[in-house]
């Protein structure tokens, strides 16, 4: 499966709140994607302005981007899926995220069934540090109609 053809196409999500640079491994039960938050990035000038640092919120939407939503589509088949919403997330950050780093977001799933999706989730900065851990579940979305 090719990320640039078979899966972003498919994401409900596009800049500037698409966190997601390249899947660089896919299979059943694992996903393995990364992504850098750019130092120009407009959250950077207020968030610790001294030292600019990632928002926890941001590398943990990140990590459902990658470890859930582009796992989901893989997982339920493109013809057949939907959009995942995260239904609940448990993260614990454990390193700062600074401005220009590569995160490397690995994901396991850890189950599918009626339609909810959970992932464990570790992020890796530049050097293989564990910048953040936990557990994300999400399940399809449902749209209200317009009336």
């Amino acid at each position: 499966m090719n990320f640039k053809t078979d899966i972003l196409p498919l994401l409900p999500y596009d800049h500037p709140f698409l966190f997601v640079d390249d899947i660089t491994e896919i299979r059943e039960g694992h996903i393995k994607g990364h992504y850098t938050f750019s130092k120009d990035a407009e959250f950077y000038q207020g968030h610790f302005k001294s030292k600019p640092v990632t928002p926890g919120v941001l590398l943990t939407e990140c990590a459902a981007q990658i470890g859930l939503a582009c796992y989901a589509v893989y997982r339920t088949n493109s013809e057949n899926r939907s959009d995942f919403g995260i239904t609940s997330t448990e993260m614990e950050f454990l390193k700062p995220n600074y401005p220009d780093n590569k995160i490397t977001v690995e994901a396991e799933e850890v189950y599918y069934r009626f339609g909810k999706l959970k992932m464990k989730v570790i992020l890796f900065d530049d050097d293989k540090n564990i910048l953040a851990r936990g557990k994300i579940s999400g399940m399809p979305i449902s749209y209200k109609s317009e009336k």
